[in-house]
């Protein structure tokens, strides 16, 4: 299933694309940010649970702003496993 999620103005992306099949992430695409670094972090979360990466990434920060494109990430999987964003 593909999912789209809008990031906090605080951060650098703008928007989160993440597609789930059977439960594990086969793709996660970041708009706007820190290119090189956000494929990366891409790459590293695919394959994983949503809840790996929550567990992960959840509450990691940015120079000081409560938030960062990754804590974003983690916040979009909780979103999905709520049943809120779809």
């Amino acid at each position: 299933m593909h999912y789209t999620y809008k990031t906090s103005p605080l951060v650098c992306s703008s928007q989160i694309d993440i597609d789930i099949d059977n439960g594990v992430v086969t793709n996660v695409a970041f708009t706007g940010g820190c290119p090189g670094n956000l494929t990366a972090i891409g790459i590293l979360v695919k394959g994983k649970t949503p809840q790996e990466i929550i567990d992960q990434l959840e509450g990691v920060d940015c120079g000081g702003k409560g938030t960062s494109c990754t804590d974003q990430l983690a916040k979009a999987m909780k979103e999905i496993l709520a049943g809120r964003l779809g």
